[in-house]
């Protein structure tokens, strides 16, 4: 409930900084993989954290875990919403909410940008993704299709340096 409109960052915090469940590389693995299979990020997330230490049925019980509540809630504000839609507070306060979302996103993409500085070369991925998709406005597709051979390369050259 914490994380609501943006529970990637909490995930990481709790997962990596307070519980020390996962380190940060392997948060930024998981999430990698999770990532490119089909689905939200954190529930992808969610079930493979829950199924690797539970089984199948940690999986449900992180996805029930995470999902519930946020359901209850949206379901709660919709009502809401639906009554005072039309206040100039309400649409101020959903203004400032949108905002504190994407802070922390970019914090918790600083944070993992943070363990690239390890192996420096990484960041060149970062650059090539940034300068793809700003500069040259190319899609998604284009720049997974760009980046990756880099990446998977990079990350191969790094696995058996350790």
């Amino acid at each position: 409930m914490s994380g609501f409109g943006g529970v990637l960052p909490w995930a990481r915090r709790t997962l990596v900084e307070k519980d020390k469940i996962l380190t940060s590389e392997e948060f930024s693995a998981i999430l990698g993989i999770c990532q490119i299979v089909p689905g939200p990020n954190i529930m992808n997330l969610a079930v493979c954290v829950g199924s690797r230490f539970a089984g199948a049925r940690g999986a449900f019980a992180a996805v029930l875990g995470l999902s519930i509540g946020p359901i209850l809630l949206v379901l709660l504000l919709a009502v809401l919403y639906d009554h005072y839609s039309y206040l100039d507070s309400v649409k101020g306060i959903l203004r400032g909410i949108s905002a504190v979302g994407v802070g922390l996103i970019a914090s918790t993409g600083l944070k993992m940008l943070r363990d690239e500085f390890q192996y420096p070369v990484m960041l060149l991925v970062v650059v090539i993704t940034i300068v793809a998709a700003s500069y040259f406005h190319l899609g998604l597709g284009w720049v997974v299709l760009i980046a990756s051979p880099f990446a998977l390369f990079l990350a191969w050259k790094k696995a058996h340096k350790v």
